[in-house]
C-alpha cells in the first residue's frame, strides 16, 4: 500500500497524470467533433441512428463515407492508437525510475505533438506536418518502451 501511495504522491507521476488529462481532453474534443459533424450533416452510420434521429424520412440513409466525418473519425482513431499506449507506457516509465527532467520533457513533447497532429489533420495542413507530429509522438512511445525494457530486472 505504501508503494502506491508513494507513486501517487510522486511529482513525476503527477506530471504524467496532467499530460494524460491534456491528451485525453483533446481526444474527447475530437470525439465530440465527430458527433457534431454526424448530427449537423445528418450523417448516420447505423439504421437505428437514422430512425432514432430523423424518423422514417426517405431522403436520409446510412452513410459511412462522408469526407468530413471520416477525416475527424480517422484523427480520433489515430488518437486511440497512440494515446492509450502513451498512458500505459508512461505509468511503467515513471515506475522505472527515469531522469525526472527527461521524463517531464517526454510527456510535454508527446502532448504537444498530439495537439499539433490534430490541428494538422483537421485544418488540414500540408504534409509532412501531420506525419512529423505523428513520428514525434511515436518516438516518445518507442523511447519510453525501450527504456522500460532495459531498466527492468530479469
Amino acid at each position: 500500500m505504501a508503494v502506491a501511495s508513494d507513486l501517487f504522491n510522486d511529482k513525476l507521476f503527477r506530471q504524467l497524470a496532467f499530460y494524460t488529462v491534456v491528451v485525453f481532453v483533446k481526444m474527447t474534443v475530437v470525439q465530440m467533433a465527430t458527433t457534431f459533424y454526424r448530427l449537423t450533416k445528418h450523417i448516420y452510420a447505423n439504421e437505428e441512428d437514422v430512425k432514432g434521429f430523423v424518423g422514417d424520412k426517405k431522403d436520409v440513409a446510412v452513410v459511412t463515407n462522408d469526407v468530413d466525418v471520416e477525416r475527424v473519425r480517422r484523427c480520433h482513431q489515430n488518437d486511440l492508437e497512440n494515446v492509450i499506449p502513451f498512458i500505459i507506457l508512461g505509468i511503467f516509465y515513471v515506475c522505472s525510475g527515469p531522469n525526472p527532467f527527461l521524463a517531464a520533457m517526454l510527456f510535454r513533447v508527446f502532448a504537444a505533438s498530439r495537439i499539433f497532429y490534430t490541428v494538422a489533420y483537421l485544418a488540414p495542413l500540408p504534409q509532412p506536418s501531420r506525419t512529423l507530429m505523428f513520428m514525434i509522438g511515436l518516438g516518445v512511445n518507442v523511447f519510453m518502451a525501450v527504456n522500460i525494457f532495459f531498466s527492468s530486472s530479469f
